[in-house]
């Protein structure tokens, strides 16, 4: 029973620091030799470790001094949320994120683990085979997240802000990209317009609030039958739009919570004999390389993908060096081609 209590409750540095009345750094510069620490408290420090049966994280020893050139690169998978790394939204973002990594002479280690096993997270970082980690895609674990922050994982998550966020994170200006997909689309004079996406996720829950913000600006009602709480995934969202269509209900404008959706969607709703833009008008998000080839071409809210890599990796850097980084946000955009047009 001891040795269960004691894996589950590692003494961290933080820990030591406050037993020895000093600072994190101090503990840090003392146990990795610092001449900056003078011998008697070096000593003090490194009695109290021992003694604690602490050892110096390898992962963190090893960037600090240039060793270990390696950073993992995490998509969590959740169950309920249902997104496959084969994603376009997600293979853009690892492509964005190698090059970063590259020019930095950075390595890349990618990862896939559950978003309810988060902890793995840190021993991926703890058994020293990485030196810092990207998570991206916060889900719904914002506060296990918090958990890792507070066992000074150095990470960063691409997400949107919450409240009590310990974390940093860089991301979309979801609630904007929510209001400016809807605004257009109610501005083109649609009102019955249909959101597809799954509320679960934290960016998905945002776009959602800016779509519902859009509609008390034009003092339009929304109504729950115009939700489909589809999951990423393609047969999945397949499905969903095809029984959202079944049942008759009229719409004329749909509003996806990514652009792989809006095509998925694009194509039922063309099955249907409904006709794009004329009887319904398509709005995605992400603009993906294939949204511009779609027939018809596809409207959608752009997130600059190359910034938000660069970004991503910036602030990893920072969190590194100065144990932590304040959240940004990158700014969205509506791109408007042919799936929208006035009715």
């Amino acid at each position: 029973m001891a040795k269960a209590d004691a894996d589950n409750k590692k003494i961290q540095m933080v820990d030591i620091a406050r037993m020895a009345g000093v600072s994190t750094s101090t503990v840090s510069r003392a146990l990795n030799g610092s001449p900056l620490i003078n011998e008697e408290t070096r000593q003090r420090i490194a009695d109290l470790a021992k003694s604690l049966s602490y050892t110096i994280n390898l992962s963190a020893k090893n960037l600090r001094s240039g060793e270990n050139r390696t950073i993992g690169v995490v998509i969590p998978y959740q169950d309920q949320i249902r997104q496959d790394v084969t994603d376009p939204f997600f293979m853009t973002m690892l492509g964005h994120l190698a090059d970063q990594l590259t020019k930095q002479n950075f390595d890349l280690l990618f990862s896939r683990i559950s978003a309810d096993r988060l902890e793995d997270l840190a021993q991926l970082y703890e058994s020293g085979r990485v030196g810092g980690l990207i998570v991206v895609g916060q889900w719904d674990q914002h506060e296990k997240l918090n958990d890792l922050a507070r066992r000074q994982i150095p990470f960063v998550v691409w997400g949107g802000q919450l409240p009590r966020q310990l974390y940093c994170t860089v991301g979309g200006d979801n609630f904007n990209g929510g209001f400016l997909a809807a605004n257009h689309l109610l501005s083109l004079g649609r009102k019955r317009i249909v959101f597809m996406g799954d509320k679960h996720a934290t960016e998905t829950q945002q776009r959602y609030a800016g779509y519902v913000q859009a509609h008390e600006v034009h003092k339009v009602q929304v109504l729950s039958e115009l939700y489909i709480p589809s999951p990423f995934t393609v047969a999945e969202a397949r499905e969903d739009i095809k029984m959202f269509l079944q049942q008759k209900t009229p719409f004329d404008a749909l509003f996806a919570a990514s652009d792989l959706l809006a095509i998925t969607a694009m194509g039922a709703i063309t099955q249907a004999g409904l006709r794009i833009p004329q009887d319904v008008s398509v709005v995605g998000y992400d603009d993906i390389g294939m949204a511009e080839h779609t027939y018809p071409p596809l409207t959608t809210i752009r997130q600059p993908m190359e910034l938000a890599g660069a970004a991503l990796v910036q602030n990893l850097m920072r969190v590194f060096s100065e144990g932590h980084s304040d959240s940004e946000v990158v700014s969205t955009d509506l791109i408007i081609r042919g799936s929208t047009c006035r009715p």
